[in-house]
């Protein structure tokens, strides 16, 4: 709507509308316009003609320009005059006249060419005063008077919302309901320009259409073929990749992939690095032959409760499995292909693993083990003693170690001993071993060896510790700062017995190990101490005990003094006989 407040039909509908009725084009309302009013129709008497007189009429010579003004800020002399192409009228206001070509101005001449039934040609000048315009500089809304300086008189059609100015009849055409509005036309030019080739359809046939874009009557809008080809391939490429992504997603769900059948044959040496996931695994195992599709493998993790709790490492695999197989085979840990150093293992039982292991002649790690030790990353304070026969013992750390295609027993080492290395720091060895009495982190590994070894269960280790240390202790009357460990004797002989002879017997081996005959620790560690001995190494039991002895698996007898001692060693005896032992 615009400020004459028309609506979309071909003609206005305020009745005082200069349009309405269409009683001929002028450039301005007709001088005898005929308008209904009040039920009937009324005419309108002609303004009157203003004398050029000065002194009646001072504001006219304080404001000379103000008929000239009046005329230059009417749309329709806007209309008619700048787009012909008068440059004086394009470039604003009239320069200042003298003072007696501005009364002329004032004169009531007859306009040439304008007789209220003709239309203007802008080719004469106005000389006189024209018929007053009724909506001449008033806000048709406000009714509010508008001053005739110029600049002050609102432009009705300067809006970007507001009808063009009207148009001669010749060169009206009326807006049906079948044919688009102009705005549609405007977005189809602006549509087109974008497209190759730019441009775009513009059917008018108007020169002058006042920024108002039709098109002839009975020719229809023809649509541009790019762009509707263009709309096309979005909207294919939209589904066409919607519908892969859901087909995509669709198959990862419920799709199992490709799979073998059976249990496989052969056998493949698989290595699963730290922190894959369950697709890597697949795609690793599919890699190697071991099963057809990582999908399939996927799918049997996903089935079996367990597949989620698939550790890390190496494993001895077949190819051609099953993922049900492959998957079943490494919940189990039967393919696993890794080494496992138990706790309380001597050096030499670790040795013997890693030839079975690697498929190595006997004896191949333990030379390996002499003749590189110094190599191996051992701490500064490993070998402080010259008495030691293995200087690795309780340094091959408790734990499992993957063995990969490329593992060796220099590489199986070196990670035994970083790991110890690791563990013994974390647990600050040298500091504990102050805090004990103890003169080296070393002698607190081997208190950690000792009771790993006489602890049947660990249960009892914290109450073992103490009376490990108790027996150190100089002014010991029981054993006399003598350990009589029967775990040292077997440390020194190669083997793992209870009955390890009489102890008169066992007095007379002459061994830095013997601690039948020495007082004291051993020279060094009897074994590899797992963490739980390791611990209650440095947090021994508070208690008086000197003796122990194991009746049960349940149960570990401690006692103070020799006699109460012997006691419970015939009640081990007892426990024995009953187990057929």
């Amino acid at each position: 709507m615009t400020e004459y407040g028309r609506g979309r039909g071909p003609e206005p509908w305020h009745p005082e509308d200069p349009l309405y009725g269409d009683q001929g084009w002028t450039g301005h309302e007709a001088q005898q316009a005929q308008m209904p009013h009040a039920g009937g129709p009324q005419q309108h008497p002609q303004e009157p003609q203003y004398p050029h007189d000065p002194q009646q009429y001072p504001q006219y010579q304080q404001n000379p320009q103000y008929q000239q003004d009046q005329y230059q800020q009417d749309p329709q002399y806007q209309q008619q005059y700048v787009h012909q192409g008068y440059p004086e009228q394009q470039q604003g206001y009239a320069p200042q006249q003298p003072l007696q070509a501005q009364q002329q101005l004032l004169q009531p001449q007859q306009q040439p060419g304008y007789d209220g039934q003709g239309w203007d040609t802008g080719q004469g000048q106005y000389t006189g005063v024209p018929q007053a315009d009724p909506y001449l500089g008033a806000d048709p809304y406000a009714q509010q008077p508008v001053g005739g300086y110029p600049g002050e008189a609102p432009d009705l059609y300067g809006t970007p919302e507001a009808y063009p100015p009207p148009q001669p009849p010749g060169r009206r055409h009326l807006v049906t309901e079948q044919e688009p509005e102009a705005e549609y036309a405007d977005d189809e030019a602006e549509e087109a320009s974008i497209l190759p080739g730019g441009g775009g359809d513009d059917d008018s046939d108007e020169p002058n259409a006042g920024g108002r874009r039709g098109r002839s009557k009975g020719k229809p809008k023809r649509r541009n073929g790019a762009a509707c080809l263009i709309a096309a391939v979005v909207i294919v490429a939209v589904i066409g990749g919607g519908g892969y992504y859901g087909y995509d997603y669709i198959k990862s769900k419920f799709s199992t992939g490709e799979d073998y059948a059976g249990e496989g044959e052969g056998s493949v040496a698989i290595d699963i690095p730290k922190g894959t996931g369950v697709g890597e695994m697949g795609r690793i195992l599919k890699a190697h032959g071991v099963v057809k599709s990582a999908d399939a493998f996927v799918a049997a993790a996903k089935a079996n409760p367990k597949g989620g709790a698939i550790q890390a490492g190496s494993y001895v695999m077949k190819e051609h499995m099953s993922g049900k197989a492959a998957v079943d085979l490494m919940v189990n840990g039967a393919g696993v292909n890794a080494l496992d150093v138990i706790p309380g293992w001597k050096n030499i039982q670790v040795y013997k693993a890693i030839d079975d292991k690697l498929k190595l002649k006997e004896g191949t790690t333990k030379d390996i083990a002499s003749k590189e030790a110094k190599n191996l990353g051992l701490p500064e304070w490993a070998n402080n003693n010259k008495d030691i026969k293995d200087p690795l013992e309780g340094f091959l750390y408790p734990a499992r170690y993957d063995l990969s295609k490329d593992a060796s027993p220099q590489s199986l080492l070196k990670q035994m001993v970083a790991k110890s290395n690791e563990a013994y720091a974390s647990a600050d060895l040298q500091g504990q071993a102050a805090k004990l009495g103890l003169a080296n982190p070393l002698q607190l590994v081997t208190v950690a060896s000792l009771v790993q070894a006489e602890g049947k269960y660990q249960h009892d280790f914290d109450k073992i510790s103490r009376v490990v240390y108790n027996r150190l202790k100089p002014g010991n009357t029981e054993t006399y700062g003598l350990l009589d460990f029967d775990s040292t004797v077997n440390y020194i002989k190669g083997q793992s017995t209870l009955d390890v002879g009489a102890v008169n017997d066992l007095r007379k081996l002459d061994d830095p190990y013997n601690t039948y005959k020495i007082k004291g620790l051993p020279a060094g560690p009897i074994g590899n101490p797992g963490p739980d001995a390791l611990k209650s190494a440095i947090n021994p039991a508070a208690g008086p005990w000197y003796y122990f002895v194991s009746v049960n698996e349940n149960e570990t007898l401690f006692a103070v003094t020799n006699a109460e001692h012997n006691q419970n060693r015939q009640r081990y005896e007892e426990e024995r006989k009953k187990a057929g032992q």
